[in-house]
């Protein structure tokens, strides 16, 4: 386990080493050593009674939930009618050119929407994240329920099976792999979403804290922001490649005794 650990991280030290030379040779404010923002991240950040300072829960425990909680708003909206879309032909041929209107729209243009039609704060954060989070889990989810194998459902359906168990029994673990594949972009597109939802009109978060660091040309606060998220999509990116593998062990093992 470690010795695999080690393989995967080797060059973040590199990296980090090199990067640390550069800077003390350079000498530029606008590109800080990586020691000087760990020691900046320390004071701030990390040296509260519990690790986490309260300036570092106030601001990182709101933009966890908002993004954790959009995206799984996202998730249950977009398997739902994506699968929905994807059996039901008639609904397919409504919904189709809405879908494709909808998804060519860049989320960050509907931000000055939502700013009219919800309270400033956390419902314009929210709409703006799950309205750019949902399409890649829909249109995954659309594909997925069409090719679902139809000799399966046809002797399903000779054999009367009901709806319900065909969709959880024979639909949906068919359609599983796509759908996780547009989780899986969802979860990078979830966190860019949360820091630019962050950036105008909020008062706490992440994006908040790149924001105010820029205003006040903080150059060690504006990197630490971006260290922090670094960190924090490659662990949420960890958690869920966790729990793609456990739930589709099926599907690969299928796949190699074809």
């Amino acid at each position: 386990m470690i010795a695999k650990l080690v393989r995967r991280l080797w060059l973040v030290p590199v990296v980090l080493a090199g990067w640390e030379l550069l800077a003390r040779a350079q000498a530029s404010p606008y590109l800080p050593a990586p020691t000087r923002i760990a020691s900046w991240m320390y004071e701030r950040w990390f040296s509260g009674p519990y690790v986490l300072t309260e300036e570092a829960v106030d601001n990182f425990v709101p933009s966890l939930v908002r993004v954790v909680g959009s995206w799984s708003i996202a998730v249950v909206a977009g398997v739902a009618l994506g699968v929905a879309i994807g059996r039901v032909a008639w609904l397919s041929d409504y919904v189709d050119p809405l879908v494709e209107f909808g998804r060519a729209v860049p989320p960050p243009a509907m931000l000055p929407v939502f700013l009219v039609l919800f309270t400033m704060g956390t419902q314009v954060q929210v709409a703006t994240i799950v309205f750019g989070v949902v399409w890649p889990i829909l249109l995954n989810s659309i594909d997925g329920a069409r090719n679902v194998d139809t000799l399966q459902l046809e002797t399903a359906t000779v054999f009367g099976v009901p709806a319900r168990l065909r969709l959880f029994r024979i639909i949906l673990p068919s359609a599983s792999p796509k759908i996780f594949a547009g989780l899986r972009l969802s979860v990078s597109l979830a966190l860019i979403l949360m820091v630019i939802s962050e950036l105008k009109g909020s008062t706490d978060g992440i994006g908040y804290l790149l924001s105010t660091a820029s205003n006040n040309a903080d150059m060690p606060g504006l990197w630490a922001g971006v260290v922090v998220l670094g960190v924090l999509g490659y662990a949420l990116n960890s958690l869920f490649l966790m729990a793609e593998r456990r739930v589709l062990t099926w599907h690969r093992g299928a796949r190699r005794t074809v």
